[in-house]
């Protein structure tokens, strides 16, 4: 998939903002006291700056395998076919129905930001069902659906370009997700609309990419600069109880040959678990026990405050 040449035009540089031009297999930066480089690497445009981002342009120059290796999670999908899954995200085919339904309300072409959309996020059949809007893929990987290569600490987009911003399971994986939500709020347009998920009770499962668990109100803090459509928790108290147990059962080997045959056992002895969640999504006691939240709201110029914030609490203790 192949970036929409209107779009690959809009791209700025990291560095002073200018706009960038193709040349041959790079994009340069037009400003003559810039004239950075940033690489095409399959037709997929690299605009990493190196001085501040945790990879280098060469990463993917060269098809390093950053936070995710596509190559081996084919093979595993096959293997995951055979095996249940221990998760369960139970609200997001509604949400994003609600998201691209809120969009077509104010903008007939609107354009979406994908952040950690290398692979299809659960649940976003439902916008791809909606053909007047334009998904802009990326990722900090190679992917199936990668169209751009950015980190998501900077954008390489201007202020108020996207109608819409997703970033489903990503601020757990960024150094600074505080920083990378101002992004977002910077290229939404006026009233534009975010849609999140990040995890509460999970494990590690990016390895040394893994840096972040938020509660519900830790959660809606990072979002303090936008108005609140709707949040609450996605995955519930069952799919965060199998994620334990099966983590527990891990816990007793460090062999990786040994894991493999640990997962399915751990699958097949928990996955009824997940189901719980239909019954417990929406009751007051997920919210403090829930394996992850979501978050849609509105760009807005105003904060939400920390004495409004802790005002917000709906759980049980």
């Amino acid at each position: 998939m192949k970036l929409p040449e209107e779009i690959t035009r809009d791209i700025h540089c990291l560095k002073c903002d200018q706009i960038l031009t193709r040349v041959g297999e790079h994009l340069v930066c037009q400003n003559p006291n810039c004239k950075y480089e940033y690489p095409v690497v399959d037709g997929i445009p690299i605009l990493i700056n190196d001085e501040f981002c945790v990879f280098n342009r060469s990463d993917f120059v060269e098809h390093r395998v950053t936070t995710f290796d596509h190559k081996k999670a084919k093979i595993y999908s096959t293997i995951k076919k055979l095996v249940p899954s221990i998760s369960n995200n139970v609200l997001a085919a509604k949400n994003y129905k609600k998201f691209s339904s809120l969009l077509l309300e104010f903008e007939s072409d609107p354009k979406v930001l994908v952040i950690g959309g290398s692979i299809l996020g659960k649940g976003m059949e439902a916008i791809l069902a909606k053909s007047k809007i334009t998904l802009i893929e990326s990722d900090i990987s190679f992917g199936p659906r990668t169209q751009i290569i950015f980190d998501a600490h900077n954008i390489p987009f201007p202020n108020e370009f996207f109608d819409g911003v997703i970033i489903q399971a990503v601020l757990e994986h960024v150094v600074d997700p505080y920083r990378c939500v101002e992004e977002i709020h910077r290229v939404l347009k006026k009233n534009g609309i975010v849609y999140a998920e990040t995890p509460f009770m999970q494990q590690v499962h990016m390895g040394r990419f893994d840096f972040h668990r938020f509660t519900y109100l830790g959660h809606r803090r990072l979002f303090r600069n936008f108005n609140e459509i709707e949040s609450g928790a996605v995955c519930g108290p069952g799919m965060a109880l199998a994620w334990a147990y099966s983590y527990f059962i891990f816990s007793f080997t460090h062999s990786k040959k040994l894991r493999k045959y640990l997962i399915p056992f751990a699958n097949f002895s928990s996955f009824f678990l997940k189901y719980f969640d239909y019954l417990l999504i929406n009751r007051p006691g997920t919210l403090d026990a829930a394996s992850g939240y979501y978050f849609m709201g509105n760009k807005s110029e105003n904060t939400l405050s920390d004495r409004d914030l802790i005002k917000l609490y709906k759980g049980l203790l």
